[in-house]
């Protein structure tokens, strides 16, 4: 699982050339990976995860990135609106297969 996880957060981390990420879409990006709200998404289709992601961070949350943005850490109160949020975007997202994690191929254990 770790493995698996650790390979969705270093696809989710690229950047474009010439269009860095914003902080807050950093943290939201972090936060998102190693909280398990993308263990659930095929490592191709994070790229649109992570577009559509800031799409609806955007326009259904934008205080909360504003809050993240000035307060320049994530107190209880911040990780439990992000979690919300996230758990909303999940549910709208088509790119998750729902019920396990896919698997990754390979042999042995990942613990």
């Amino acid at each position: 699982m770790q493995l698996a996880r650790g390979a969705r957060l270093v696809e989710m981390l690229k950047q474009a050339q010439y269009k860095p990420q914003t902080v807050e879409q950093q943290v939201v990006t972090i936060f998102a990976a190693t909280n398990g709200f993308v263990d659930a998404c095929e490592v191709g289709s994070l790229a649109r995860f992570e577009t559509e992601l800031f799409s609806f961070m955007k326009d259904k949350h934008g205080a909360l990135l504003a809050e993240i943005r000035e307060k320049k850490q994530i107190n209880d109160e911040i990780k439990a609106k992000l979690s919300s949020a996230l758990d909303e975007f999940k549910g709208m997202f088509k790119g998750i297969t729902h019920g396990e994690p896919p698997r990754e191929s390979g042999s042995g254990s990942a613990a």
